[in-house]
């Protein structure tokens, strides 16, 4: 009887914490199961192999690694958190084999990889630990390992676990196909026994594979063994080629590994299936396989499985000895791959940036100002929040209808439940030229300037200075701030700091609190309360830096939620922040109000607003409703427009909802609406200022690229059903800070404007 196991290798080399809330003892439980079978399909741990010894002083490790055999699980030693950002270095390989007995079919059936992270506090008898840690998991991440990836598999793997779990666990996965019951007069080669012995089963007889079985399954099982065999021959060429280390694979002829060609004495023809771009094995050769007489097809199966047993072989010796750089080539091969993985639920789109307005009058003779094609206000006849929300439910059923089964390790966080997954319509706006209604343009003065001339300016101290000479050689210190919202908390942003760490580990991130508890008041003074705290830690990370190096410059970015966009917007009009403007980098709003609620359509929420002036007189609210001067031309906002606090972001990225209840759709994504291109009081002639001075910052000089992207998040709230949240739009504007699957998303398709 022909027999083969999948074996699937967890190669698991850190545990960075980005942000747990807890310190304590951690650990991690991974267990491997079929996922059409039983409760007794669970994949048994065969093989573990500690790569490198943990440092037994430490007091951050505790115990050992343990196999259970009650549920096939394997655990890691217990290891303490004590920090955030803190490194535990783990670096084993375990691995599970999975019986293909039980399938008619050796491609039947996918396997769920599942990681548990469990917990104990710190106790005063350490020997409890272990019992704490036994209770329950703290938070689970669980992947699919499609059909297609158990032929052959080698993949970087993060395990990120929840919201709650902020963690990142590098591990990589490597699977292939093996026979099972590989005696050792069969691999001539092999030399490596202790990894032989994981193999070989010692109650195994001769007895063992003889006998009848369905030839189909047999046919079936031949060709799934030869094809993991190219899989891993070409994916062993691809390491050696990506890491630049040469494998010796000399004790196996070219021929044999380039495929299967036994004497044609023996009565056996070419057997080596040929395989489709997908890396599927073409069914015509099914007709030589079935052919072969009975002993004939064992003999085949034997010799192929030799070959791969070797070649696995090869791989875990080839993996011990480069494990870092090949974990290093994995991830670099993972994060090309994820725009195309998750393009799924994205949906990237080209519009012109609308050309600059002649005149900020509005009139019908000259079409409310505008002109350029495409942006006739007078054919828009549907309300874009409306015709946005419509897009993305029909791509959101048509998600639902797909079958997924690629090649690539499903996160179960996202494809476990497709159609709930937000979709993002990514709108890249090409620029228009600068509008020149002056010889005097801001950015033709912009362009003048030599800008590493005037570096050393922004700190007087020598140390601090980023001179032309050195400027070449230094490090660039990326800073990156994060602004909340409306009554909000310094760590709103959290996920999204996570990822943006994640893409940059040697970011400096400020998690601003000037104005915890303070956003009811004046936007002045909340810019000017955010503006000394940014100087404040722009000089602090360059004393540091300075000290440990020269520094050549630097890169400020700003994260700005809900009203923390315009309060961002005010601290960069502070004179002590003008020294820093030249190295603003990437600006991310998330859902920020920058119109203000001139045109809010949502009734609700322009009443509670109301409340707040009226009540509570709640300045801000007042600033955003325009309601803090008769005048309009004196109200905060409209002279908030004016000043250039868009102009010197490299990147601008501006992400709305239509779902969003709370912010004005058009006042997040910087457009026009239907409202005020029917109106012709002075309102709607204050509004397209407004919005012709915001796009005349974002449009880009000549000489140099800006990005200018929309991003549309679209969220499943049907789960949450109709309450007071998804009635006044609440929910939406919330879960942009609940969940990071958008962030993902979009960041990690776009990873250069977060570096």
């Amino acid at each position: 009887m022909l027999e083969a196991v999948h074996e699937v290798s967890i190669y698991i080399h850190r545990f960075h914490n980005l942000d747990l809330f807890q310190q304590g003892w951690y650990q991690l439980k991974i267990t491997i199961r079929w996922e059409d079978g039983d409760s007794g399909s669970f994949g048994t741990p065969a093989r573990v192999v500690q790569y490198e010894a943990p440092d037994l002083g430490s007091e951050d490790i505790y115990g050992v690694w343990r196999i259970d055999d009650v549920d096939h699980s394997f655990s890691t030693q217990p290891f303490r958190i004590r920090y955030a950002r803190q490194d535990i270095l783990l670096a084993m390989m375990v691995s599970f084999n999975l019986s293909l007995n039980k399938f008619e079919n050796p491609s039947t059936s996918a396997v769920i990889l599942k990681f548990e992270l469990l917990y104990a506090p710190v106790l005063e008898n350490r020997y409890s630990v272990q019992a704490c840690l036994d209770t329950c998991p703290s938070a689970i991440h669980e992947f699919r390992l499609s059909p297609k990836a158990l032929l052959g598999l080698h993949a970087y793997c993060p395990v990120h676990f929840d919201a709650f779990h902020a963690v990142v666990v590098d591990t990589s996965v490597h699977v292939s196909m093996l026979k099972s019951g590989v005696r050792i007069s069969s691999v001539k080669a092999l030399s490596n026994k202790c990894i032989l012995s994981s193999f070989s089963d010692p109650r195994a007889s001769d007895d063992d594979f003889v006998g009848e079985n369905d030839e189909s399954k047999q046919v079936m099982l031949v060709k799934a063994l030869s094809s993991a065999r190219d899989i891993l021959v070409e994916e062993l060429q691809k390491l050696s080629k990506g890491i630049n280390q040469p494998i010796d694979m000399k004790d196996i002829a070219s021929d044999k590994l380039a495929g299967f060609s036994p004497r044609s004495d023996e009565g056996i023809s070419d057997i080596s299936p040929s395989k489709k771009p997908n890396g599927e094995v073409d069914s015509q050769h099914d007709g030589s396989l079935h052919l072969l007489s009975e002993d004939n097809l064992h003999k085949s199966f034997d010799l192929i499985g030799g070959q791969v047993f070797y070649l696995w072989s090869t791989f875990l010796n080839f993996h011990r000895a480069n494990k870092t750089k090949i974990l290093e080539f994995l991830c670099n091969q993972w994060a090309v791959d994820r725009k195309a993985e998750w393009s799924i639920w994205m949906v990237h789109t080209k519009v012109e940036m609308p050309h600059p307005y002649i005149s900020g009058v509005v009139d019908d003779s000259s079409n409310h100002g505008l002109r350029g094609r495409g942006f006739n206000l007078r054919k828009l006849t549907a309300d874009p929040a409306q015709t946005a929300a419509m897009r993305a439910e029909l791509h959101r059923r048509s998600i639902a209808q797909m079958r997924i089964n690629n090649r690539f390790i499903q996160d179960l966080h996202i494809f476990g439940d497709p159609s709930s997954i937000p979709i993002v319509i990514v709108e890249r706006v090409v620029n228009a030229p600068v509008r020149t209604t002056s010889g005097n343009s801001y950015f033709s003065q912009l362009d003048q300037k030599d800008i590493q001339n005037v570096i050393a300016d922004v700190d007087s101290k020598p140390s601090n200075k980023l001179s032309g000479e050195t400027r070449q050689n230094g490090r660039v210190l990326k800073i990156v701030v994060f602004v909340h919202g409306f009554q909000g908390h310094h760590l709103d942003l959290r996920l999204v700091r996570n990822q943006w760490l994640l893409i940059d580990p040697k970011a400096e991130c400020l998690m601003s609190e000037a104005n915890e508890e303070k956003t009811s008041g004046d936007f002045r003074e909340m810019g000017q309360r955010l503006a000394k705290e940014v100087v404040s830690f722009v000089k602090k990370k360059m004393d540091k830096a300075s000290r440990s190096g020269v520094l050549r410059t630097i890169k400020l970015s700003f994260v700005g939620h809900s009203i923390g966009n315009i309060i961002l917007r005010t601290a960069l009009t502070d004179s002590i922040m003008e020294p820093y403007l030249r190295y603003l980098h990437t600006y991310l709003s998330v859902s920020g109000p920058h119109l203000g609620y001139l045109y809010s359509s949502n009734s609700l929420f322009n009443g509670g607003l109301w409340v707040l002036k009226k009540l509570k007189g709640t300045q801000c609210i007042h600033q955003l409703t325009f309601t803090d001067d008769p005048d309009l031309h004196n109200t905060f906002l409209y002279n908030l427009c004016k000043q250039k606090t868009l102009e010197n972001f490299r990147n601008i990225i501006l992400l709305s909802s239509p779902q969003d209840g709370y912010v004005p759709y058009h006042s997040a994504r910087i457009e026009t609406c239907h409202a005020s291109s029917s109106d012709t009081s002075k309102k709607g002639k204050v509004f397209l200022e407004m919005l012709n001075e915001c796009l005349d910052q974002i449009r880009a000089p000549s000489s140099e690229h800006r990005v200018f992207m929309r991003c549309d998040i679209n969220f499943d709230i049907s789960l949450q059903g109709r309450n007071l949240n998804t009635i006044i739009g609440r929910a939406a504007h919330i879960e942009f800070l609940e969940s990071d699957i958008f962030a993902k998303f979009i960041m990690w398709s776009f990873p250069d404007l977060f570096r």
